[in-house]
């Protein structure tokens, strides 16, 4: 059961703590290079905070963002910033996420992102900390996949098992790690099992890793289509 109170709880603690973490750099080093191919680490803070107001958006019945062009070409406005305006920016925006997330609503509807892309409403606040801790991981200031709180982690990797559930470009595959298992992928060809430790498992599936670390049963580790 989604419990949107609790991952609302969940979001202010990680953005607390990728604040906290953040603060420690200078302007040169948000101007150098994220995990991110492409990205500085200002892209990634730029970013944080306008998905915070995207997000808000959703909740309040808009379009989440103006257009793919607009979302694009306001984070490249806004990479270039001092950190200091990062900052500020990346938790005033918190801030407008956590108050639109506050009013009375019904949790339960159904509200629409990008692509098309529908969710209830109460998996909002799941998808900001998704945003939120992966996002910590890709400024790679110390922050790792394995410093991920245990629960975080096994619950993002059952949304994108579930993401890559029936996708025919993914074979059957059995995943496991930390003593549970999730299945994801089509029907067609032989089954491939996936094991490692959780880290290494949401890495891969998040795009984060390559999966070398993961022990593979089946014909290969699968190729999976880009998030």
């Amino acid at each position: 059961m989604i419990d949107h109170a609790h991952d609302l709880a969940s979001v202010r603690e990680a953005t607390d703590r990728l604040l906290s973490a953040a603060a420690s750099l200078d302007n040169a080093a948000v101007a150098e290079p994220s995990r991110l191919p492409g990205w500085t680490r200002g892209h990634v803070l730029a970013h944080l905070a306008r998905n915070a107001d995207a997000l808000v958006n959703v909740l309040e019945g808009r379009p989440m963002y103006v257009s793919g062009e607009a979302r694009d070409a306001d984070i490249e406005r806004d990479a270039p910033r001092p950190l200091a305006a990062q900052l500020d920016d990346v938790r005033d925006s918190a801030a407008r996420f956590q108050s639109a997330s506050e009013v009375p609503a019904d949790w339960s509807r159904t509200v629409e992102l990008r692509n098309g892309v529908t969710d209830r409403a109460a998996r909002i606040p799941f998808r900001r900390l998704v945003e939120v801790e992966l996002h910590h991981v890709d400024l790679g200031i110390g922050y790792e996949l394995e410093d991920l709180p245990k629960e975080f982690t096994e619950r993002e990797i059952a949304f994108l098992a579930d993401r890559f559930s029936g996708n025919p470009a993914v074979p059957p595959t059995l995943l496991l790690a930390a003593g549970r298992e999730w299945r994801t992928g089509g029907s067609g060809g032989g089954e491939v099992t996936v094991s490692g430790p959780a880290a290494d498992l949401l890495g891969w599936l998040a795009g984060r890793r390559d999966g070398a670390a993961l022990d593979v049963s089946g014909p290969a580790l699968p190729a999976l289509p880009p998030l």
